[in-house]
């Protein structure tokens, strides 16, 4: 989710409500990170549901233009300086190597980005060859965000995953040439037909690779992707609960025996390697939209930018809006719970009292607390409070209470 997963379809039906940056106020924003969506694939995985499109070519050109566009209205707008960024997709390592390298001059030439700025890009291993390697590394991407999902063929293929395993090492191999060095690996257990042995094999190889990160996320049955239509027409099953509790439970051992640090319920980190721009998203920070889909949050006013790639294109040089919430205090609280108590160091007591403080008018947020704390799903620890191991694998139920 980066926290790579803000991208949505409202639908054919949706209408632009206003614009970007029109929909806030003219005073400097104050603002944490940035995101780029880039909807280009060569090809749609079966279990995806972010906005994406196979690519055709012939739009990459006019979609780097308008990106600039988007990018020009920010100059002068942000106070201080942006400490993450981050291109997802879709594929951005998809453009041809000049419009990638165009477009991430732009992000350089009309952000204010911090000296040590986090520059993600996400990347399928197909796509990296010593061109696009040095292209990303003379445009200032720091960070690579590799899709690995499995190393086991037979179950790329029931993903719809298109690329050799093999090809993993040999595109992290050309990035730490061309002088890029932090990875983050994406893998994805509860694959249907799995077995414990081969995600024990998938976690092994993955550590060979000798990444500074890694995202280990349960497979999701998205509405309306093709995957949730194989699982509704009986063609595939969910793997069974418990092996996939076995499954996660294996990966947090044997990743900190690796050294990894858990620092969030899907993610490890050597420490200090933390995603920084996942973590503005779990610590409900600032952080700018950009390109179709793409969501954007400035002090509790969410937006979504329109998700259709030609009237995304047609429209400018301000972005159009087809959602806009101004998130009232009650809501922000459960919002800030929920996200903050994704990370396993958990929310202090004093940040806690001030977040119950602000509304939680009939106790409602502190009974579920204090509930999943005589059954044990959370626990307070150093005077913080945060999920236990067995609260971390019913994370979901429990923490959409808090909202």
């Amino acid at each position: 989710m980066a926290l790579e997963l803000e991208q949505f379809d409202p639908g054919p039906g949706a209408a632009p409500v206003g614009h970007f940056p029109e929909i806030l106020s003219d005073a400097s924003l104050s603002i944490d990170a940035a995101y780029l969506h880039v909807p280009f694939c060569f090809h749609k995985c079966h279990y995806c549901d972010f906005y994406s499109i196979v690519d055709t070519g012939d739009r990459q050109a006019r979609f780097v233009d308008r990106i600039e566009d988007e990018l020009r209205t920010m100059a002068g707008r942000i106070d201080g300086a942006i400490g993450a960024v981050f291109l997802g997709g879709g594929t951005p390592t998809l453009l041809e190597p000049e419009l990638l390298g165009r477009l991430l001059e732009a992000v350089g030439e009309h952000l204010p980005l911090e000296a040590g700025v986090e520059w993600t890009v996400e990347a399928n291993p197909e796509t990296i060859d010593e061109e696009v390697a040095s292209r990303l590394a003379q445009g200032g991407v720091n960070r690579i965000s590799i899709g690995c999902q499995s190393f086991r063929p037979r179950l790329l293929e029931v993903l719809e995953r298109h690329h050799d395993p093999d090809n993993v090492a040999r595109a992290i191999d050309r990035l730490r040439s061309a002088g890029i060095d932090a990875f983050n690996l994406d893998l994805i257990h509860g694959i249907p037909g799995s077995t414990f042995d081969e995600w024990c094999l998938d976690l092994e190889d993955a550590l060979a690779l000798e990444p500074e990160h890694l995202s280990c996320y349960g497979l999701q049955y998205e509405p309306n992707t093709p995957l949730t239509k194989k699982l509704e027409l009986g063609r595939i099953e969910r793997l069974d609960e418990d092996l996939e509790a076995d499954m996660y439970e294996h990966t947090c051992s044997r990743l900190g025996a690796a050294g990894f640090r858990h620092y969030e319920i899907s993610n490890w980190s050597r420490p200090g390697a933390e995603c920084r721009h996942n973590l503005v998203y779990w610590r409900s920070g600032n952080w700018l939209a950009f390109g179709p889909s793409a969501s954007g949050h400035v002090d509790g006013t969410r937006w979504k930018n329109v998700p259709r790639l030609t009237d995304w294109l047609d429209s400018g040089p301000g972005t159009p809006v087809v959602d806009l919430e101004r998130v009232d205090a009650s809501a922000r609280v459960g919002e800030h719970l929920m996200l903050e108590l994704r990370l396993r160091e958990g929310i202090t007591r004093q940040r806690l009292d001030e977040l119950l403080g602000r509304s939680d008018p009939d106790g409602r947020r502190r009974a579920v607390i204090e509930d999943a704390l005589s059954t044990g799903l959370m626990l307070r620890e150093s005077d913080c409070l945060r999920l236990s191991d067995r609260g971390v694998l019913l994370a979901d139920s429990l923490l959409s209470e808090l909202i």
